[in-house]
């Protein structure tokens, strides 16, 4: 089945610019969630599959498009796996009555448990699960990892959420140095996403 457009069901524009360009060379029109004004699903699951998969189906069936759909975070060894499957609201605060997502507030925190933990391995590692959902088929997973660790000062200003403190294992500079074709060779998201491509769009060519 050659697929001609496909929603991303993700309201974070970040994500969704990585993921439009590495989707731009098969010819696919991708279109958000934040596009067409779908709500956020809410994720009740406790593993990241869970999560993925509830926003597949859900945002599929009200849009009766392919969906795909990713649940990523970042786990600490030294804090058991946190903020794991709550990464993105480990990073929400009240503002004016409204809920906003501040990592650089998220960052400050993380850093702090950690040195609170007095552990002195800040191991980590980024996972991804993606979820794919046609109509009428069963949802397919693609999962991704990058080992690395948690630096203690923020570097770079690229990437999104916790990009400037997590160092990747066999780099010398954090994800918010690395530019998004750089990032996409190595990270999580591009991992899981290599795999999607290659079984759903490279296969079918």
């Amino acid at each position: 089945m050659k697929i001609e457009q496909l929603l991303i069901a993700s309201h974070n524009q970040g994500k969704i610019d990585e993921i439009k360009k590495m989707l731009a060379p098969y010819g696919v029109r991708v279109v958000s969630a934040r596009d067409m004004n779908l709500p956020d699903v809410e994720e009740t699951g406790t593993t990241f599959r869970e999560n993925a998969e509830l926003k597949a189906t859900q945002l599929s069936e009200i849009s009766g498009l392919p969906c795909l759909a990713d649940d990523s975070g970042l786990c600490v060894d030294a804090l058991s796996g946190r903020p794991g499957v709550y990464s993105a609201r480990y990073a929400e605060r009240e503002e004016n009555g409204k809920v906003i997502r501040d990592f650089d507030q998220a960052m400050e925190r993380l850093i702090a448990e950690l040195q609170a933990s007095g552990s002195n391995d800040w191991s980590a590692h980024f996972s991804c699960v993606l979820a794919f959902k046609i109509p009428g088929q069963d949802c397919r997973f693609f999962e991704g990892r990058v080992n690395g660790k948690i630096v203690a000062e923020r570097s770079g200003d690229k990437g999104f959420g916790f990009d400037p403190v997590f160092m990747p294992d066999g780099f010398d500079k954090t994800f918010g140095h690395f530019d998004k074709d750089e990032k996409a060779a190595v990270s999580h998201r591009g991992r899981a996403f290599a795999q999607f491509i290659e079984k759903e769009f490279a296969a079918a060519k």
